[in-house]
C-alpha cells in the first residue's frame, strides 16, 4: 500500500509523464497503459502513452488508443517524449529490452524516474520503484490495485474500468487460467459497478473476425496441426507464404495456440509463425508441464509457467525440428 501511495505522490509531482509497454502490445499492455493514462488524467495531469508499434485492431478500439504515440509511425516524436519525460511508467515488461531495439536505448538513456508495474517473473533492476507481483494474473489488475490501495477508488469510472477489464480478460483467456484469483473476481465486480458493459468488451474482442482471418484459422487447424507421438504435445505453424495467402493482419493468429492446447490429452502446445526473416513462437501448457524455462533456455524468450513466447532466426522448419528434439528433455 505504501509503495502505491508513493507512486501517486510521484505522479502529482511530475510534469512530463510517459507510459510505455512492451513491443507488440497485447490486450494487457493496451489495457494497463490506457487504464493508467485515464487514471493519471483524473489526477489532473496530462500523460502520454508511447509504444513501439501498433496493437491488433481487435484491441485497438479502447478510448485513448488512437492517441498512443507509435515509434514505428513517428520516431521523432517518440524520441522527444523519452528525452523530455521526468517520469516513465514501464508496464507489463520486466526488462528494458522488452520494449524493442528502437525504444530500449531511449529508455536506458532517460534520466526520468522510472516505475515498473508488472507480473512477469525475474524482473530486472532498472527502475526506481518496482511493483512486481508474479502471482497476479495481469498488469491491468495491478493498475486497479494502484488506484484502490492509494485511496483513489472514488476516481474509478468507465474510461478507467474498460481497459482494466480488457487487460484482465485477455491475459486470463476469459478468466479460465490458474492465475485468476478470488481477488480478480472482486475487481471485476467493482468494474461492473463502475459502469463498464462487460458483454460489449467481449463482443469487440471476440466477434470482429474477417473472412480472411477465419479462413486462415481454418487452414491452420485442418492442414497444419501436428500431434507429437508418445508426448502430450501439439504443434501448429504458418510460413510467411501461408500468412500472405490469407492477407494476414496483425492479431489474426492470436489465440491459435490455445486451440491446439484444447485438444483432449494435450498438455503442451506450440505455435510457430514465420514473418520478416524470423519465427515467432507461442508456447502454452497446463497441469504439471511448464513452458517458460524451455522458451528462455532455447528461444531467447520466457514468460509465465503456462504461457511463454520465444523467437528464432533460423528458417521455420529447422526451428520446429529443434523444438521437437527438445520435447523428450522438457516434457518427459
Amino acid at each position: 500500500m505504501e509503495k502505491y501511495k508513493a507512486i501517486v505522490e510521484l505522479i502529482k509531482k511530475s510534469e512530463n509523464i510517459l507510459i510505455s509497454s512492451h513491443k507488440s502490445p497485447d490486450g494487457d499492455s493496451i489495457g494497463s497503459s490506457l487504464a493508467l493514462y485515464h487514471f493519471i488524467i483524473s489526477l489532473g495531469k496530462n500523460p502520454v502513452v508511447c509504444h513501439a508499434d501498433k496493437a491488433a485492431n481487435y484491441i485497438n478500439w479502447v478510448a485513448g488508443a488512437h492517441d498512443i504515440v507509435l515509434f514505428e509511425e513517428n520516431p521523432e516524436k517518440a524520441t522527444a517524449l523519452f528525452k523530455n519525460s521526468d517520469l516513465i511508467f514501464c508496464l507489463d515488461y520486466n526488462s528494458a529490452d522488452r520494449v524493442g531495439k528502437d525504444l530500449e536505448p531511449l529508455l536506458i538513456a532517460s534520466k526520468a524516474k522510472k516505475v515498473m508495474i508488472d507480473h512477469h517473473m525475474n524482473p530486472s533492476d532498472f527502475c526506481d520503484i518496482i511493483v512486481s507481483e508474479t502471482t497476479v494474473c495481469s498488469t491491468s489488475q495491478l493498475i486497479f490495485e494502484l488506484i484502490d490501495q492509494s485511496g483513489n477508488l472514488n476516481l474509478l469510472n468507465e474510461h478507467i474500468g474498460v481497459p482494466i477489464y480488457l487487460g484482465i480478460m485477455t491475459d486470463t483467456g476469459s478468466f479460465r487460467f490458474p492465475s485468476v484469483q478470488a481477488r480478480t473476481h472482486d475487481i471485476l465486480a467493482d468494474l461492473i459497478r463502475a459502469g463498464i458493459k462487460h458483454h460489449e468488451i467481449h463482443e469487440k474482442v471476440m466477434d470482429t473476425n474477417t473472412v480472411d482471418r477465419l479462413q486462415l484459422r481454418g487452414f491452420v487447424i485442418s492442414e497444419k496441426l501436428e500431434l507429437i507421438k508418445d508426448f502430450p504435445v501439439a504443434i501448429m505453424s504458418l510460413t510467411e507464404d501461408e500468412l500472405n495467402r490469407y492477407n494476414y493482419q496483425k492479431g489474426d493468429t492470436d489465440g491459435l495456440v490455445n486451440v491446439a492446447l484444447s485438444l483432449e490429452g494435450i498438455q503442451v502446445a506450440a505455435f510457430f509463425a514465420e514473418k520478416d526473416g524470423q519465427v515467432k513462437i507461442s508456447f502454452r501448457s497446463k497441469g504439471d508441464y511448464y513452458v517458460n524455462v524451455l522458451a528462455g533456455d532455447n528461444f531467447e524468450g520466457g514468460g509465465h509457467k503456462y504461457a511463454a513466447g520465444g523467437i528464432s532466426f533460423e528458417p521455420i522448419q529447422p526451428t520446429i525440428e529443434r523444438f521437437k528434439a527438445l520435447i523428450p528433455e522438457y516434457f518427459k
